[in-house]
């Protein structure tokens, strides 16, 4: 298992490669590999978006990660787990998170990486604020078009 926290562009598929070869043992190991990734959109609220910024809180993110992946490792038989999340200043069309389950079966690889990105949507200390086409700035409240 795997988390990292970048404010660094990432290549999700790079980052996935990565870690498949990292862990050579488990070489034939998982019949099924579920992918997550969330994209940067340049629209929210009816809004143009023209970047984010996206705050954490050093160690306690990855904290609360970790124990979202526990939570999921205690409800399915996960092989191994990935979690790459970006902070900092993120353009549209850049990948801000990335969820990838190992598992022998696939019901069990697309029930747990949803668990984890729900979770994490709804529990990492994470803030997001957005940057306008109209000069404006607002800081999300919540996950889904929630803004002040």
């Amino acid at each position: 298992m795997h988390i990292k926290i970048c404010a660094e562009v990432f290549d999700p598929w790079q980052e996935i490669q990565l870690h498949q070869h990292s862990a050579q043992n488990l070489a034939g190991k998982f019949g099924a590999t579920s992918v997550f990734i969330g994209t940067m959109r340049d629209f929210n609220g009816g809004d143009d978006v023209k970047g984010m910024t996206l705050e954490h809180y050093p160690g306690m993110t990855e904290k609360q990660l970790g124990k979202i992946v526990a939570e999921a490792l205690q409800q399915w038989p996960i092989i191994n787990a990935l979690v790459v999340h970006r902070v900092g200043d993120i353009l549209p069309n850049e990948p801000i998170v990335l969820v990838a389950v190992w598992t022998s079966h696939r019901g069990d690889a697309f029930d747990a990486s949803r668990y984890i990105m729900e979770a994490l949507k709804s529990r990492a200390p994470f803030w997001k604020k957005e940057r306008l086409q109209s000069q404006a700035e607002r800081w999300l409240v919540k996950n889904t078009d929630g803004y002040l």
